[in-house]
């Protein structure tokens, strides 16, 4: 069923005049863009506006492309999800069970502990890490910070989201493929996917047509420079633009990145994500809302200080849904007000 596009366009001009949304929304159905719009501006001290073509900071979202990282890993022969931590790296980390799994690190259920804990971060506008921000290059920079404290609970007891999870996976990656984390899932997802505009950029030295991540201060704004590591890693921090991560999801369900066995296995639930609601799940990197007799989503989310983002899919491609935001609170309104329409 097609959605009344007269009706979502009222709902999206509705959200955007009240939150004063910055960013880009786009829908498609049935493989046809019906709707596209960028609103706000990607540069607000030279007044530069967002289009459709901007590259927005996707934060979590990068999860996502780490998981497929270790899926390409996986269809090489070079581990399984049930391959031990301890035998991929060769690093010394002594508050982490040598019984913890790939399997369990990319589910979240480890439950090692995690420097950036969303279970007890509520305002990440006012979050800092122990670490300067400066200092944030590669994945080698954030060992001091996997060191610092216990395991959270046993292995596999529950679901708890894990930045250090996913660091850590990216860890392995560089161990089993001799190559910086980046550099390896530009040319083996992003190249493939034909992510374009895709990347991890320095955030001290971004290029052209990409938003700069935007904090509300009281009736004042600042930039998020100072929050977030200057290079993002395996747990977020990539940046994209809007039909990039169509293409991401295009390539996915085509089977295009790994195997359609493992595709399978990456989008069956693993864990029941009990904080997020009563049908909510996690796969591998993959978000799920899994409701008796309706058809299944599937959904990438990333959230930090200045950075907004979320993307929806229909197990059938029946429905995407992309927003991105350069501001904190500014995608998941969005997404809220024109749901109805669309699921």
């Amino acid at each position: 069923m097609q959605p009344n596009l007269e009706q979502l366009n009222q709902a999206v001009q509705q959200i955007v005049t009240q939150t004063g949304f910055s960013g880009v929304i786009a829908i498609k159905a049935n493989g046809v863009l019906i709707f596209a719009q960028a609103y706000g501006l990607a540069d607000r001290s030279h007044r530069i506006p967002n289009t459709l073509e901007t590259r927005f900071g996707i934060a979590s979202g990068t999860k996502f492309l780490t998981a497929l990282g270790i899926g390409r890993l996986i269809d090489a022969g070079r581990m399984s999800l049930s391959t031990r931590l301890a035998t991929c790296v060769d690093i010394d980390l002594p508050n982490v069970s040598r019984e913890v799994t790939i399997g369990h690190l990319t589910t979240h259920t480890a439950g090692v502990y995690d420097f950036l804990d969303e279970e007890v971060v509520s305002d990440f506008d006012q979050s800092v890490l122990p670490i300067p921000c400066y200092q944030l290059r590669r994945l080698s920079d954030y060992l001091p910070l996997l060191r610092q404290g216990p395991m959270k609970f046993p292995l596999g007891q529950r679901f708890s989201y894990s930045n250090s999870g996913y660091i850590l996976l990216g860890l392995v990656i560089e161990a089993l493929s001799g190559q910086p984390y980046a550099d390896f899932i530009q040319r083996d997802i992003l190249d493939r996917c034909g992510m374009r505009d895709a990347g991890y950029f320095a955030m001290d030295r971004l290029p052209e047509r990409t938003a700069t991540g935007y904090i509300d201060d009281g009736p004042e704004w600042r930039s998020n420079i100072y929050h977030l590591p200057v290079v993002g890693a395996s747990d977020g921090g990539a940046y994209a633009t809007v039909g990039d991560i169509h293409k991401l999801w295009e390539a996915f369900f085509a089977d295009r990145i790994i195997s359609r066995e493992l595709r399978h296995t990456f989008l069956t639930p693993a864990v029941h994500a009990a904080s997020q609601g009563p049908h909510a799940f996690y796969g591998h990197g993959i978000w799920m809302h899994r409701e008796p007799h309706a058809i299944p989503e599937y959904y990438i989310v990333g959230l930090d200080a200045g950075v907004s983002f979320v993307s929806k899919w229909t197990h059938n491609g029946e429905r995407m849904v992309t927003v991105m935001s350069n501001t904190t609170h500014g995608a998941l309104p969005v997404r809220r007000a024109i749901d109805p329409f669309l699921w």
